[in-house]
């Protein structure tokens, strides 16, 4: 065997290859004096210290708490240019679809994504994952969404496909070119449709550029009639699909995602009763984001809801520009227990396993399992709750991706 970790105070994971839902979000493995032996990328053992086997190198991990590497599975990573200077309009309480109708919003964005290089935009990204990593995220999904152009949508997502491999996180592509209507299309919405239906999703498909296809369904942006037609049509070219639904206003989104056969709805702060049932039965996962809220000043997602009618419960930053300029998984974690009231053990689970299994890796990451990627991360804590009791701070101590240490609280 490669490495042993050993001396963990530890270990919590959740268990198995397969979203946990209802009472088993909540059921977690808790090994103390704990030991994680790695082979090459994958892990070997991970069970009490007393009974692993010997190792070419063996790190002490100081009696620290270790879980598995955080899963960010809803980012909008590539992105030219910042917003704060929307900053005084929140403040005089101008809404998010005020500030877009007025050109800023995600239409800002638009603007200085497109204006930038891909070598631009790939040394930004580069820089930003750099930090989520030592944030203890080791895998994201990555949203296209700021270009609105064939050219810009594909750039964005050449760079996601660039940096895959070239720095530790690992990175999943979600095309997201129904994300706004774009001013050139201004009152011309079923020709912009045309275009990313007939022309953006077929040479992304046919590029490799992105596993998923994304919706933004929301007032103002696409119906959920809309939305289920660009998510068919994904679906025919073999995308995996997940929409943003009922952030804002409670228009069905969620029940689309279900009649849609998404993998996730994400957002979802007015879901409906029906929508959150629907979701249930249809084995789709929610993936909530409470920075968003938080930054927004809007209200929280019914978790606790989605959690007893037996809908799976994912959490993630949205980091984004505009909404949730925040990359460190570690808040939203934090608002996820304080707001959601969600347990420990139900966040630790959300961050793992579940948002792994919103962005079908769940065979591969989200648990610290034999045959798994070792995926680690020791926090400077004693245990689950403390890093959910200390929030605004980065309690990351060491990160272990694919079995390579990245030291970071030394």
């Amino acid at each position: 065997m490669d490495l042993l970790f050993t001396n963990i105070g530890l270990l919590a994971t959740p268990a198995g290859s397969a979203a946990r839902k209802g009472k088993a979000q909540g059921e977690i493995t808790l090994i103390e004096n704990a030991a994680i032996g790695v082979l090459g990328d994958k892990i070997f053992y991970a069970g009490p210290a007393g009974q692993a086997p010997s190792a070419a190198r063996v790190i002490d991990c100081g009696g620290r708490l270790v879980t598995p590497g955080l899963v960010d599975c809803h980012t909008h990573l590539v992105f030219g240019g910042w917003r704060e200077k929307e900053l005084s309009l929140k403040l005089a309480g101008v809404s998010y679809l005020d500030i877009l109708k007025g050109g800023g919003g995600i239409l800002n964005t638009v603007k200085y994504t497109r204006a930038a290089t891909e070598a631009e935009l790939t040394a930004k990204a580069s820089g930003l994952l750099s930090e989520m990593l030592r944030h203890g995220t080791t895998t994201a999904e990555c949203k296209s969404g700021y270009g609105l152009t064939l050219e810009d949508e594909r750039k964005q997502l050449r760079v996601v496909k660039a940096l895959q491999g070239t720095q530790p996180v690992d990175l999943v592509s979600t095309f997201l070119g129904a994300h706004a209507i774009p001013v050139d299309y201004a009152g011309n919405r079923s020709d912009y449709i045309r275009l990313v239906c007939e022309e953006m999703m077929p040479a992304v498909m046919k590029e490799g550029l992105a596993e998923y296809c994304d919706v933004f369904c929301e007032t103002a942006v696409f119906n959920p009639e809309e939305s289920a037609l660009i998510l068919e049509r994904a679906k025919e070219l073999g995308f995996g699909v997940k929409a943003h639904v009922d952030e804002i206003d409670p228009i069905g989104g969620a029940e689309m995602t279900a009649a849609a056969g998404c993998i996730s709805a994400e957002h979802l702060i007015r879901a409906s009763d029906r929508g959150i049932r629907d979701m249930a039965e249809k084995n789709v996962i929610a993936v909530l984001l409470p920075a968003t809220s938080f930054y927004l000043d809007k209200p929280f997602a019914r978790a606790r809801k989605m959690i007893a009618e037996g809908v799976a419960v994912a959490v993630a930053t949205d980091f984004n520009p505009g909404s949730s300029p925040s990359l460190n998984l570690q808040f939203p974690m934090n608002l996820a227990c304080l707001r959601y009231r969600l347990t420990p053990a139900e966040v630790l689970t959300a961050v793992t396993l579940n948002a792994a299994a919103a962005i079908g890796r769940q065979e591969s990451i989200g648990t610290l399992e034999p045959g798994k990627h070792a995926d680690i991360v020791i926090w400077d804590a004693p245990n689950l709750a403390y890093i959910l009791y200390r929030y605004g701070n980065n309690l990351v101590h060491t990160v272990v991706k694919n079995g390579k240490v990245f030291p970071v609280g030394i």
